[in-house]
């Protein structure tokens, strides 16, 4: 079930133009300036959010919260509200989304563009393992008990009670409810971006041995593989999911340049 939130401080709407309507599908830190900067210039912008935190970070513009129905929902949705182009912001992780963008852009005929934050990659100093999901990150932590910082989405927690011999530091957004099935594990709530200085902190109270996160790219969740790297603490980084073979960008300036030139539906 979905719903419509309206931002605290919504920009006036003198001078929208008609034929302009922009839906970003939202979630991410670009989306968000994106709205902003879309909306400064006369786009009539909605960002669409999953809902997946239970506090949703003011975007500036209005919010749709909520699930379309797959994407042919999402066609429907498109072309019910007359969209002029679709701006896929999601996380690089939200492959199933992504796909369903493409989806409902092919079949709703509305212009497609990928904002794609671009991926970390390794610098000197840096110990880093790709693995390509959860579960492998779980086994190459190996039976060795050690001290584990998952930098991860709660869903992806559940895989690590297969291995209940290591001590897990757990960071998310939201509480972790039920809590992670494991002897040892302490639970930080909190909500980035973190910088190397504070990630240094909390990598050395917990005298962590090993992180493991996704490679969401952006310089917001990079503090803690500059404190790794400073460290040596070795980095199991999950591969990022293949996404649908579409124009992609990778900077909110780029999504302005494109929509000068984006062909009318």
């Amino acid at each position: 079930m979905s719903h419509d939130v309206l931002p605290k401080a919504p920009p006036s709407s003198a001078g929208l133009i008609t034929g302009r309507r922009i839906l970003i599908l939202g979630g991410t830190t670009e989306a968000r300036e994106l709205a902003g900067e879309l909306a400064g210039r006369g786009f009539a912008v909605r960002v669409s959010l999953a809902g997946r935190t239970a506090q949703i970070r003011d975007q500036g513009v209005p919010v749709r919260v909520g699930g379309f129905g797959g994407a042919a929902g999402l066609a429907e949705y498109l072309v019910r509200e007359g969209v002029a182009a679709l701006i896929d912001a999601t996380h690089p992780y939200a492959a199933v989304m992504s796909q369903h963008a493409a989806e409902a852009a092919r079949a709703a005929g509305v212009p497609l563009l990928a904002l794609h934050r671009p991926a970390w990659t390794p610098g000197a100093g840096d110990r880093w393992r790709e693995v390509a999901n959860v579960e492998q990150a779980v086994a190459a932590l190996g039976t060795e008990p050690r001290r584990v910082f998952l930098a991860l989405g709660r869903k992806e927690l559940e895989a690590f009670a297969a291995a209940p011999q290591h001590a897990y530091l757990v960071r998310s957004v939201d509480p972790v409810d039920p809590p992670l099935g494991v002897p040892r594990a302490v639970y930080v709530t909190a909500r980035g971006p973190f910088d190397e200085a504070d990630e240094r902190r909390l990598l050395e109270q917990h005298a962590i041995e090993h992180l493991v996160c996704r490679n969401s790219g952006g310089p917001a969740a990079q503090g803690k593989l500059a404190a790794a790297r400073a460290l040596g603490i070795p980095v199991l980084l999950i591969r990022r999911p293949p996404l649908p073979d579409v124009p992609a960008v990778s900077s909110p300036a780029e999504v302005v340049a494109w929509l000068a030139h984006a062909p009318s539906r």
